[in-house]
Order: structure tokens, then sequence, then C-alpha cells
């Protein structure tokens, strides 16, 4: 994951935990951000989007709602 870019990484909640479900490359202590959201929840969204956006694939749509999401902040 490059330096600045945000990345979306799926996680699974089990014992009061979420556990990465892919490796990332943080320091240890750095300080992160981190928005939850429900899988299906995004799925849904995708399946939204695709229609617009017509036969854009599943990581294109979700590059783009990764980028409008923090055009937001």
């Amino acid at each position: 994951m490059s330096r600045g870019l945000p990345k979306v990484v799926r996680a699974i909640y089990k014992d009061g935990v979420l556990k990465l479900l892919e490796p990332v490359e943080f320091e240890e202590g750095e300080e992160v951000f981190v928005r939850l959201e429900r899988y299906e929840d995004r799925v849904r969204r995708l399946r939204k989007y695709r229609g617009i956006l017509g036969k854009a694939s599943k990581e294109e749509i979700g590059e783009l709602l990764l980028e409008a999401e923090f055009e937001r902040l």
C-alpha cells in the first residue's frame, strides 16, 4: 500500500477484536483512521453504482467510492 493512499481491507469481528484478512504496511504504534461498514452494505452500494457506471469492475467502483468518501473530509 502506497503511503497516503487509502485502502479498503476486509476484516472479521470475533471475540471483540477486528482481524484483518490481508496484510497492511503500517509501523508499530502508528495511528490510523478506521471506517466500519458491514460487508453486505458495501456490496449493495457497489451494485447500485455498477448500473450507473456501466461495465466498471467491482475494484474500479470500490476505488471510486473510496475516493468520493475521502473527498468529504
